[in-house]
């Protein structure tokens, strides 16, 4: 009997992360090396435990699937297939550059359709190189054809009416449990019942920039930016408004705005 294939599960929902396990596990060919609930841990659990297979939720806080991909180590980087709601149109970059997907709720034949693909590249022996190029290829088309339609107003529910919100009058965007807190430019404040990580999908990636786990900025409201003890910041809005920008985060924000 081969060696079983090692996999590392990243999602950040903690039912689909355990629902996945819980099929993966029924298979007496896989072993699963790592659980991760953010796109940072999976890099540190891919890098470390250096999987054969690696199942990546397409949009994570903070860090997405993508980002994940990108992070990796050449060397450390193993074969991938990502785990995405969006319907057949959108994943169909995937299909046409030979890289895996895997639609939400995964059905238990069709997880078992990835596993065997996985394990027919490890014994032609696919080298890592080519694989890296087979993701980058992947993600490049996805970007392309799948890429949807930003967000320009938000509507916001209030009582019997119904606010229309300019989305480039908001200045920031903050979780708060299950709703999302809305300031704008003119320091008003709207709640919506909906998932950050959604919301940030459907926005124009350069017009907001995620702080941190539960935080959206509008860039162009960055005054300033205070730099704190242990390497993190403080963004300052032009509207007053203070919020602390995560360690990951700090790094993306002075790599692409704080730098001439």
């Amino acid at each position: 009997m081969s060696a079983r294939l090692r996999v590392v599960v990243a999602d950040d929902e903690r039912p689909a992360r355990s629902f996945l396990v819980s099929l993966l596990r029924s298979f007496d060919d896989v072993a699963i090396v790592g659980e991760a609930a953010s796109g940072k841990d999976a890099v540190a659990i891919i890098e470390k435990e250096r999987p054969d297979l690696a199942l990546l939720d397409w949009q994570m806080p903070e860090l997405d699937g993508i980002g994940v991909v990108r992070m990796l180590r050449k060397e450390a980087m193993p074969l991938v297939a990502f785990v995405t709601a969006y319907d057949e149109y959108a994943v169909r970059a995937f299909e046409v550059n030979a890289v895996d997907y895997l639609l939400k709720p995964v059905e238990k034949a069709r997880l078992r359709e990835t596993v065997n693909r996985a394990q027919e590249r490890i014994e032609h022996a696919e080298i890592v190189a080519e694989q890296a190029s087979h993701v980058g290829a992947a993600i490049e088309a996805y970007e392309t054809l799948a890429k949807p339609p930003y967000l320009e107003r938000i509507p916001v529910r209030r009582r019997e009416d119904v606010v229309i919100v300019p989305v480039q009058q908001i200045a920031c965007i903050v979780a708060d449990g299950e709703l999302l807190q809305i300031t704008t430019v003119q320091k008003e404040r709207h709640t919506i019942t909906y998932r950050l990580k959604d919301l940030e999908r459907r926005l124009d990636p350069s017009r907001f920039i995620r702080l941190g786990r539960g935080t959206l900025a509008n860039v162009d409201l960055i005054a300033k930016v205070n730099t704190m003890p242990g390497g993190t910041h403080v963004a300052v809005l032009r509207t007053g408004q203070k919020l602390p920008v995560s360690r990951l985060q700090s790094r993306v924000l002075r790599e692409r705005f704080l730098k001439l």
